[in-house]
Order: structure tokens, then C-alpha cells, then sequence
């Protein structure tokens, strides 16, 4: 299953941004970071976790979350 179709039935069982990051998160700290970030309205520590992720793996972040966003509209 990919990300999208995992997001997909995961709101398709009527659960909130929270509770869908929540599940995916389980024990992996970098994850919980992200939620206790995101909570506090820290999009800017969020966005650049992200980065940095990408840019680990060596992929663009810009591009993927650009398509990403058009799978929305």
C-alpha cells in the first residue's frame, strides 16, 4: 500500500490529522517530534525535519511535495 492509499483509509475511518500522525507514529521518536512541533504550531521545525529527511535520502523535497499537493486538487 502507498502513503496516499494508506492517508486514504485512514480518513476514510473518519479520523482527525492528529489521530492519523498519531497511528503512523507508534514508538518512532522522530515521528512523536513531529506531532509534539506540529502541535505547538511550529510549522517552520516541521517543514525543516522534512528537509532534512529528503535531503538524506537525496530527493527533492519541493518537487514531491508539489505533487503531493495536486493530488488534492
Amino acid at each position: 500500500m502507498n502513503p496516499m492509499q494508506i492517508l486514504q483509509s485512514f480518513i476514510s475511518k473518519g479520523l482527525s490529522p492528529q489521530k492519523i500522525a498519531e497511528q503512523m507514529m507508534g514508538n518512532n521518536p522522530v515521528m512523536a517530534n513531529l506531532v509534539k512541533m506540529a502541535n505547538a504550531g511550529d510549522t517552520d521545525g516541521v517543514e525543516k525535519v522534512a528537509r532534512n529527511i529528503f535531503k538524506e535520502k537525496g530527493r527533492d523535497f519541493d518537487k514531491e511535495f508539489s505533487e503531493f499537493k495536486s493530488k488534492f486538487k
